[in-house]
């Protein structure tokens, strides 16, 4: 039976109540300010119930702070709750005035690999299309709400349950995730095999030579800065050589994953968790990412300008990272979005993720069509080996045309 999505009066401004059946979505509401979502946040995002380490209000909460509001982006906080006002997820999006519509978005911007709602076990394992329907119908009763709902990177699956939004209208999104799954108790040669680990032991002998050689894990603060101020220091050099541009460069970046880095988690460890490969005299290698207890998912890297990059320390360091992660009983590692060799070369599958794009208002429904519509081209180009390449020559064409131009302008 449909759930009967009819909009009563709002008991606050940015508070919409529908008319449904017991146990479903009965109220959504919308917190504007990220203080004011912290305690039911905190709440979903518990070990027991279900999302992304992505989605922990420390780490958005950072990335708010110090990127979001700078960007013109105010918090559009979706609570859904019953009819007892038990909250029943927490969507954290961010709304932003683009195209002349209002479009809500996960917070986050390009940081986080996956979005996705922080729910109450209990229901995400019963949510059907009535619970989205009622959500949606939430949404666009809101007051001063948002004309578009795009919800990029989203997981099918976490963990053990599926993901009710993937019930909305949806396409794959412009890139895959590179995954390795870990079987509890495989042996090592499963996760790589005893020939890749025999090149890098040959690689890695180089380096112990080096003194004071080790794999660390960033434990104190003073480790984190440590090994921060050297990343900071190479990215920006790594990223020009390979004609990209440097993301840790944008207002607020480097303090917002400085914030994260730092934020103690009460289940233990930090928001982000650094480990690195590195010597007495330099920072080696540095991965960064988020872990759970049952996934680790890459967020950023480098290595090393010096000549102990020519024994591949990156490769050194995720074998690193793998055989400790597979060691504490962990079923996933991922290495972010993308089709990198270095990712292939680790993770074996594919995992799809989707976008969905919703308008939300009769202004939204053009917007909402161009934006999936210019999704599903990028994808398409990132499919095609032959479209990739003249992307690619196009891009650097227009930065060398960039260059010039800069040059000419600083001449005169």
């Amino acid at each position: 039976m449909a759930t009967t999505a009819v909009l009563s009066k709002a008991r606050s401004p940015t508070e919409a109540t529908l008319s449904v059946q017991p146990g479903r979505i009965a109220r959504v509401e919308i917190l504007r300010d990220m203080a004011a979502a912290e305690p039911i946040w905190r709440l979903l995002e518990e070990p027991e119930q279900f999302s992304t380490p992505y989605q922990r209000f420390d780490l958005l909460n950072a990335w708010q702070r110090q990127v979001g509001c700078a960007d013109g982006i105010e918090p559009f906080i979706v609570v859904a709750s019953d009819a007892e006002r038990r909250p029943m997820l927490l969507m954290p999006l961010g709304l932003q005035r683009r195209f002349g519509v209002r479009i809500a978005s996960f917070l986050g911007g390009k940081h986080p690999t996956f979005n996705m709602p922080l729910w109450r076990r209990d229901v995400a394992s019963m949510a059907d299309s009535r619970d989205i329907a009622a959500l949606i119908a939430g949404l666009r009763g809101v007051p001063d709400g948002a004309d578009v709902l795009a919800l990029c990177q989203q997981p099918l699956r976490w963990r053990d349950l599926s993901n009710p939004l993937a019930l909305l209208p949806n396409q794959p999104s412009v890139n895959d995730c590179p995954v390795l799954r870990l079987e509890p108790g495989a042996p090592a040669s499963d996760r790589i095999s005893n020939s890749f680990r025999r090149r890098l032991k040959s690689k890695e002998k180089k380096l112990q030579a080096l003194p004071g050689y080790r794999y660390v894990q960033a434990t104190t603060d003073a480790d984190i800065d440590r090994l921060l101020d050297a990343f900071f220091r190479i990215k920006p050099i790594r990223m020009a050589a390979q004609k990209l541009p440097n993301v840790f460069a944008e207002p607020g970046v480097g303090d917002f994953v400085r914030q994260a880095c730092h934020a103690e988690l009460a289940s233990g460890g930090r928001a982000i968790d650094i480990h690195a490969l590195q010597s007495d005299d330099e920072m080696i290698a540095l991965f960064a990412g988020v872990a759970d207890g049952h996934r680790y998912s890459m967020m950023f890297n480098t290595y090393t300008l010096s000549d102990a990059a020519r024994y591949s320390p990156g490769l050194i360091l995720m074998r690193s990272i793998i055989d400790h992660y597979a060691e504490q009983g962990y079923r996933r590692i991922d290495l972010g979005v993308g089709s990198d060799d270095y990712k292939k070369m680790f993770c074996k599958d594919l995992e799809p993720i989707f976008d969905s794009y919703v308008a939300l208002s009769a202004r939204g429904r053009l917007p909402a069509a161009a934006m999936a519509a210019v999704a599903r081209t990028k994808r398409a180009v990132k499919q095609s080996p032959a479209l990739k390449r003249m992307a690619q020559k196009l891009r650097g064409a227009l930065q060398r045309k960039g260059s010039a131009a800069s040059a000419d302008e600083s001449a005169n």
